[in-house]
Order: C-alpha cells, then structure tokens, then sequence
C-alpha cells in the first residue's frame, strides 16, 4: 500500500502549530498541533473528547459553518484534524484561536453530554481541556499563514 500523507511528515522537525496537512480538491486539512510529537506529553483521552465536543460545536456554530466539514482528535493525541472548504488560511487560522478561547473559558455543561448523545459520555475532562488548549492559543497569536508549512 502507498504510505498516506500524514506519515510522510518528519514528526521530529515541528511541534504546537497549526500546519496544512493536504489539499485534496477544495478541501483542505489541517493538522492542529496541541502538544509536540514524540515528547511524552500527550493530551489525555478525557480532555481530548472534551475539546473535541466543544471545538466542533464551536465551529459547527461560527460564521465559517458552511465550510467546516471536520473536526476530529488525532489518535496520536497531540492535537486535531480540521478539515474545511471554501474560506482562506487566515480564516481557518482565526477561527481555531476563537474556538480554543471560547473553549478555555467554558464554563456549563459541554456540548453532546448525555449517555444519549454521545458513545462514552462519562469520559470528559473540562479542567484539563480548559489548561490543555492554553499552549496553542498562545503560539497562535499574530500566526502567520506562512507558518502553516511544515518545517522541512
């Protein structure tokens, strides 16, 4: 089988960012780096789903709902695919900032928390989606779209 592009990346070479994974038509993908690979701090699993119910409620919900088409954890669990269309790099860059601001001062109940709505809803950490998404919140201020490359 062909090697998919998200294992082409040199993991060593970049850390918490925001980068442009694939294009693939119209639609493009984002890899958005929460924590740096291979370093021993990774994002537990009950934050992981916290941020990731109240990011794609987030984004579900913004003025770019139309070209959200995914929002998902990677199973690595250092950060998150975003997946949209039809928008520019700097949209996409201010609405993750905006997502992760509203998700660092949630309070309430989250998004999608009943055994009904949700496969395991027991498991969420607001607390430690609240701390977990202060990182890259801060290395995205003033985040220029030449930064969405990888680093070669």
């Amino acid at each position: 089988m062909k090697k998919i592009a998200s294992f082409s990346v040199d993991h060593t070479k970049f850390g918490v960012g925001m980068y442009i994974s694939r294009i693939d038509g119209d639609i493009v993908s984002y890899d958005v780096r929460m924590v740096k690979p291979n370093c021993g701090t990774y994002i537990s699993s009950p934050s992981l789903h916290t941020i990731e119910h109240l990011f794609a409620t987030f984004a579900r919900n913004s003025t770019l709902s139309d070209s959200v088409i995914y929002v998902g954890p990677m199973g690595c669990r250092t950060g998150f695919y975003l997946l949209m269309r039809g928008f520019d790099h700097e949209a996409a860059i201010n609405l993750t900032k905006d997502a992760l601001d509203f998700i660092s001062k949630f309070e309430g109940v989250i998004p999608g928390y009943s055994e009904i709505e949700c496969g395991n809803w027991l498991e969420h950490d607001l607390e430690a989606a609240r701390r977990d998404v202060l990182p890259l919140l801060e290395v995205l201020k003033n985040y220029p779209t030449e930064k969405l490359n990888y680093p070669q």
